[in-house]
Protein backbone atom coordinates (compact mmCIF):
# COMPACT_ATOMS: atom_id res chain seq x y z
CA UNK A 1 0.00 0.00 0.00
CA UNK A 2 1.30 3.29 -0.59
CA UNK A 3 1.47 6.30 1.08
CA UNK A 4 -0.95 7.59 -0.41
CA UNK A 5 -3.36 4.84 -0.49
CA UNK A 6 -2.66 4.73 3.41
CA UNK A 7 -3.67 8.48 4.01
CA UNK A 8 -6.89 7.76 2.22
CA UNK A 9 -7.89 5.04 3.93
CA UNK A 10 -7.73 6.03 6.97
CA UNK A 11 -10.75 7.12 9.51
CA UNK A 12 -12.07 10.09 8.88
CA UNK A 13 -11.01 12.10 11.88
CA UNK A 14 -13.56 15.38 11.57
CA UNK A 15 -16.48 13.34 11.79
CA UNK A 16 -17.52 14.87 15.62
CA UNK A 17 -20.46 16.90 16.27
CA UNK A 18 -20.23 19.85 18.77
CA UNK A 19 -22.50 19.51 21.31
CA UNK A 20 -23.82 23.38 21.44
CA UNK A 21 -27.36 25.54 21.71
CA UNK A 22 -27.87 26.36 18.28
CA UNK A 23 -30.56 28.65 17.01
CA UNK A 24 -31.97 26.76 13.86
CA UNK A 25 -34.58 27.87 11.56
CA UNK A 26 -37.78 25.61 10.63
CA UNK A 27 -36.54 23.50 7.56
CA UNK A 28 -38.12 25.07 4.20
CA UNK A 29 -37.37 27.59 1.20
CA UNK A 30 -39.64 30.84 0.66
CA UNK A 31 -39.74 34.24 0.80
CA UNK A 32 -40.23 35.13 4.30
CA UNK A 33 -37.27 32.15 4.93
CA UNK A 34 -35.04 34.79 2.67
CA UNK A 35 -36.28 37.91 4.60
CA UNK A 36 -35.57 36.48 7.63
CA UNK A 37 -32.06 35.29 6.88
CA UNK A 38 -31.38 38.94 6.00
CA UNK A 39 -33.37 40.78 9.46
CA UNK A 40 -30.91 38.49 10.82
CA UNK A 41 -27.37 39.67 9.51
CA UNK A 42 -28.93 43.11 9.30
CA UNK A 43 -28.74 43.74 5.63
CA UNK A 44 -30.03 46.85 3.80
CA UNK A 45 -32.37 46.69 1.99
CA UNK A 46 -30.84 46.69 -1.57
CA UNK A 47 -28.87 43.67 -0.39
CA UNK A 48 -32.84 41.50 0.45
CA UNK A 49 -33.86 42.76 -3.08
CA UNK A 50 -30.73 41.40 -4.46
CA UNK A 51 -32.05 37.78 -2.58
CA UNK A 52 -35.40 38.21 -3.52
CA UNK A 53 -34.25 38.16 -6.93
CA UNK A 54 -32.16 35.76 -7.42
CA UNK A 55 -34.82 33.04 -5.44
CA UNK A 56 -37.83 33.91 -8.35
CA UNK A 57 -35.34 33.54 -10.72
CA UNK A 58 -34.30 29.98 -8.90
CA UNK A 59 -37.85 28.91 -8.86
CA UNK A 60 -37.74 29.08 -12.84
CA UNK A 61 -34.61 27.24 -13.28
CA UNK A 62 -34.13 23.44 -13.12
CA UNK A 63 -31.92 21.28 -10.85
CA UNK A 64 -28.17 20.34 -13.61
CA UNK A 65 -27.30 17.12 -12.82
CA UNK A 66 -23.94 15.16 -13.71
CA UNK A 67 -22.71 12.12 -15.27
CA UNK A 68 -20.75 10.02 -12.86
CA UNK A 69 -22.56 11.89 -10.13
CA UNK A 70 -24.90 9.77 -8.01
CA UNK A 71 -26.62 10.72 -5.06
CA UNK A 72 -30.52 10.84 -4.22
CA UNK A 73 -33.06 13.44 -5.03
CA UNK A 74 -32.31 16.87 -3.43
CA UNK A 75 -35.78 18.16 -1.20
CA UNK A 76 -34.83 21.79 -1.28
CA UNK A 77 -38.46 22.10 1.24
CA UNK A 78 -36.79 19.63 3.95
CA UNK A 79 -33.27 21.57 4.85
CA UNK A 80 -33.17 24.39 6.93
CA UNK A 81 -31.33 27.46 5.94
CA UNK A 82 -30.04 29.09 9.25
CA UNK A 83 -28.34 27.81 11.69
CA UNK A 84 -25.99 29.48 14.76
CA UNK A 85 -24.66 29.25 17.78
CA UNK A 86 -27.45 30.67 20.50
CA UNK A 87 -26.97 34.82 20.17
CA UNK A 88 -23.83 35.59 22.43
CA UNK A 89 -22.98 39.18 23.77
CA UNK A 90 -21.43 41.13 20.86
CA UNK A 91 -17.28 40.51 20.75
CA UNK A 92 -14.68 42.89 22.10
CA UNK A 93 -12.57 40.11 21.72
CA UNK A 94 -11.20 36.78 21.02
CA UNK A 95 -11.29 35.88 24.31
CA UNK A 96 -15.34 36.08 24.53
CA UNK A 97 -15.89 33.30 21.41
CA UNK A 98 -17.90 30.43 23.24
CA UNK A 99 -15.28 27.87 24.81
CA UNK A 100 -16.97 24.91 23.09
CA UNK A 101 -16.74 26.73 19.79
CA UNK A 102 -12.74 27.42 20.35
CA UNK A 103 -12.02 23.81 21.29
CA UNK A 104 -14.35 22.80 18.04
CA UNK A 105 -11.90 24.71 15.64
CA UNK A 106 -8.68 23.63 17.92
CA UNK A 107 -9.30 19.48 17.07
CA UNK A 108 -9.95 20.61 13.22
CA UNK A 109 -6.38 21.87 13.36
CA UNK A 110 -7.82 25.62 13.24
CA UNK A 111 -6.90 27.50 16.06
CA UNK A 112 -8.74 31.10 16.54
CA UNK A 113 -6.95 32.69 19.46
CA UNK A 114 -4.80 34.89 17.96
CA UNK A 115 -1.42 33.62 20.38
CA UNK A 116 -2.00 30.10 18.84
CA UNK A 117 -1.95 31.34 15.29
CA UNK A 118 -1.23 29.25 12.49
CA UNK A 119 2.14 30.72 11.22
CA UNK A 120 1.47 33.65 9.16
CA UNK A 121 -2.08 33.19 8.37
CA UNK A 122 -4.96 35.08 9.33
CA UNK A 123 -8.70 32.75 9.51
CA UNK A 124 -12.14 33.97 9.35
CA UNK A 125 -14.14 30.66 11.44
CA UNK A 126 -17.30 30.19 10.30
CA UNK A 127 -19.50 27.62 12.56
CA UNK A 128 -22.94 26.58 10.11
CA UNK A 129 -24.06 30.31 9.14
CA UNK A 130 -21.87 32.39 10.75
CA UNK A 131 -19.07 33.66 11.27
CA UNK A 132 -17.64 33.31 14.73
CA UNK A 133 -14.14 34.71 14.79
CA UNK A 134 -11.79 36.54 12.71
CA UNK A 135 -8.08 36.66 13.09
CA UNK A 136 -6.01 39.70 12.83
CA UNK A 137 -8.36 42.57 11.63
CA UNK A 138 -6.46 44.90 13.01
CA UNK A 139 -2.99 44.23 11.87
CA UNK A 140 -4.17 43.27 8.65
CA UNK A 141 -6.15 46.95 8.44
CA UNK A 142 -2.90 48.79 9.15
CA UNK A 143 -2.08 47.86 5.14
CA UNK A 144 -5.56 49.04 4.24
CA UNK A 145 -6.06 45.22 4.13
CA UNK A 146 -10.17 44.65 4.82
CA UNK A 147 -10.88 40.69 6.09
CA UNK A 148 -14.32 40.42 7.58
CA UNK A 149 -17.00 37.98 6.88
CA UNK A 150 -19.31 38.63 4.58
CA UNK A 151 -22.23 39.64 6.32
CA UNK A 152 -19.80 42.64 8.37
CA UNK A 153 -18.64 43.62 4.69
CA UNK A 154 -22.72 44.31 3.27
CA UNK A 155 -22.83 46.40 6.94
CA UNK A 156 -19.48 48.75 6.66
CA UNK A 157 -18.24 48.30 3.27
CA UNK A 158 -21.55 48.52 1.13
CA UNK A 159 -19.95 50.42 -1.55
CA UNK A 160 -17.55 47.59 -2.11
CA UNK A 161 -19.73 45.04 -1.86
CA UNK A 162 -22.75 46.47 -3.98
CA UNK A 163 -20.15 47.78 -6.54
CA UNK A 164 -18.71 43.96 -7.14
CA UNK A 165 -20.56 41.30 -5.57
CA UNK A 166 -22.51 39.04 -8.71
CA UNK A 167 -20.43 40.84 -11.17
CA UNK A 168 -18.11 37.63 -11.72
CA UNK A 169 -21.22 35.09 -10.85
CA UNK A 170 -24.59 36.92 -11.74
CA UNK A 171 -27.39 36.29 -9.08
CA UNK A 172 -29.07 34.17 -12.21
CA UNK A 173 -26.19 32.37 -13.37
CA UNK A 174 -26.76 28.80 -12.96
CA UNK A 175 -29.21 27.03 -10.66
CA UNK A 176 -26.95 26.22 -7.70
CA UNK A 177 -25.42 30.30 -8.01
CA UNK A 178 -29.39 31.42 -7.77
CA UNK A 179 -30.03 29.52 -4.82
CA UNK A 180 -27.03 30.59 -3.58
CA UNK A 181 -27.62 34.08 -3.84
CA UNK A 182 -30.90 34.07 -2.17
CA UNK A 183 -29.54 31.78 1.17
CA UNK A 184 -25.98 32.20 1.71
CA UNK A 185 -25.64 33.34 5.24
CA UNK A 186 -21.85 33.94 5.64
CA UNK A 187 -18.37 33.84 3.63
CA UNK A 188 -15.94 36.15 3.88
CA UNK A 189 -14.48 39.71 2.32
CA UNK A 190 -11.15 40.65 1.08
CA UNK A 191 -9.75 43.86 -0.76
CA UNK A 192 -6.18 44.22 -0.94
CA UNK A 193 -5.37 48.11 -1.74
CA UNK A 194 -3.39 49.27 -4.82
CA UNK A 195 0.15 47.90 -4.75
CA UNK A 196 -0.24 45.95 -1.33
CA UNK A 197 1.42 42.41 -0.93
CA UNK A 198 -1.20 41.30 2.00
CA UNK A 199 1.70 40.56 5.11
CA UNK A 200 -0.49 37.40 5.43
CA UNK A 201 -1.85 34.15 4.24
CA UNK A 202 -5.50 34.42 4.06
CA UNK A 203 -7.93 31.28 5.11
CA UNK A 204 -11.50 30.68 5.77
CA UNK A 205 -12.75 27.12 7.43
CA UNK A 206 -16.11 26.49 7.24
CA UNK A 207 -17.56 23.92 10.10
CA UNK A 208 -21.08 22.21 9.11
CA UNK A 209 -22.13 20.71 12.33
CA UNK A 210 -26.26 21.08 12.72
CA UNK A 211 -28.11 18.39 10.92
CA UNK A 212 -30.58 18.78 8.65
CA UNK A 213 -29.14 22.08 7.44
CA UNK A 214 -27.59 23.30 4.09
CA UNK A 215 -24.22 25.69 4.24
CA UNK A 216 -24.21 28.20 1.42
CA UNK A 217 -21.32 30.54 2.13
CA UNK A 218 -20.64 33.66 -0.73
CA UNK A 219 -17.00 34.91 -0.94
CA UNK A 220 -15.77 38.11 -2.62
CA UNK A 221 -11.98 38.46 -2.64
CA UNK A 222 -11.51 41.86 -4.62
CA UNK A 223 -7.31 42.40 -5.59
CA UNK A 224 -6.68 45.66 -6.38
CA UNK A 225 -3.97 46.87 -9.42
CA UNK A 226 -0.10 45.71 -8.05
CA UNK A 227 -0.92 43.83 -5.53
CA UNK A 228 -1.05 40.04 -4.09
CA UNK A 229 -2.89 38.18 -2.09
CA UNK A 230 -3.21 34.34 -1.13
CA UNK A 231 -6.04 33.04 -0.07
CA UNK A 232 -7.38 29.06 1.23
CA UNK A 233 -10.61 27.40 1.88
CA UNK A 234 -11.45 24.43 3.81
CA UNK A 235 -14.62 22.65 4.82
CA UNK A 236 -15.60 19.99 6.57
CA UNK A 237 -18.39 18.17 8.21
CA UNK A 238 -19.85 15.41 11.00
CA UNK A 239 -20.27 11.91 9.13
CA UNK A 240 -24.16 10.89 9.25
CA UNK A 241 -26.17 8.97 7.07
CA UNK A 242 -28.09 11.61 4.97
CA UNK A 243 -26.83 14.29 2.95
CA UNK A 244 -26.64 17.70 3.36
CA UNK A 245 -25.91 20.42 0.71
CA UNK A 246 -23.44 22.76 0.33
CA UNK A 247 -23.50 25.25 -1.94
CA UNK A 248 -20.56 27.59 -2.79
CA UNK A 249 -19.92 30.74 -4.54
CA UNK A 250 -16.36 32.36 -4.95
CA UNK A 251 -15.73 35.21 -6.37
CA UNK A 252 -12.35 36.67 -7.41
CA UNK A 253 -11.76 40.59 -8.94
CA UNK A 254 -8.32 40.83 -9.82
CA UNK A 255 -7.08 43.87 -11.54
CA UNK A 256 -4.39 44.28 -13.83
CA UNK A 257 -0.31 43.78 -12.23
CA UNK A 258 -1.88 42.04 -9.59
CA UNK A 259 -0.87 38.67 -8.20
CA UNK A 260 -3.19 36.02 -6.93
CA UNK A 261 -3.69 32.49 -5.41
CA UNK A 262 -6.73 30.84 -4.45
CA UNK A 263 -6.95 27.86 -3.08
CA UNK A 264 -10.02 25.14 -1.94
CA UNK A 265 -9.08 22.46 -0.35
CA UNK A 266 -12.52 21.18 0.01
CA UNK A 267 -12.76 21.18 -4.30
CA UNK A 268 -8.83 20.78 -4.98
CA UNK A 269 -9.07 23.65 -6.98
CA UNK A 270 -5.81 25.55 -7.36
CA UNK A 271 -5.52 28.52 -9.30
CA UNK A 272 -3.32 31.87 -10.08
CA UNK A 273 -5.27 34.28 -11.79
CA UNK A 274 -4.42 36.96 -14.43
CA UNK A 275 -8.33 38.38 -15.21
CA UNK A 276 -11.47 38.20 -13.71
CA UNK A 277 -12.52 34.40 -12.17
CA UNK A 278 -14.66 32.74 -10.25
CA UNK A 279 -15.44 29.02 -8.58
CA UNK A 280 -18.89 27.78 -8.10
CA UNK A 281 -19.37 24.71 -6.46
CA UNK A 282 -22.41 22.23 -5.54
CA UNK A 283 -21.47 19.33 -2.87
CA UNK A 284 -24.87 17.60 -2.40
CA UNK A 285 -23.18 14.91 -0.63
CA UNK A 286 -20.40 16.62 0.72
CA UNK A 287 -20.90 16.69 4.58
CA UNK A 288 -21.55 13.08 4.87
CA UNK A 289 -17.91 12.80 3.41
CA UNK A 290 -14.63 13.81 4.24
CA UNK A 291 -13.78 17.20 3.51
Amino acid sequence: MTSIEAHVQQPYKYGFVTDIESEVVPAGLNEDVIRLISAKKGEPEWMLEWRLKAYRNWLKMSEPHWPNVKYGPIDYQAISYYAAPKKLPKLDSLDQVDPKLVATFEKLGIPIEEQKRLSGVAVDAVFDSVSVATTFQAELAKFGVIFCPMSQAIREHADLVQKYLGTVVPHNDNFFAALNTAVFTDGSFVYVPKGVRCPLELSTYFRINASSTGQFERTLIIADEGSYVSYLEGCSAPMRDENQLHAAVVELVAFDGRRSSTRRSRTGIRATKRAKAAFTTSSPSAASAPA
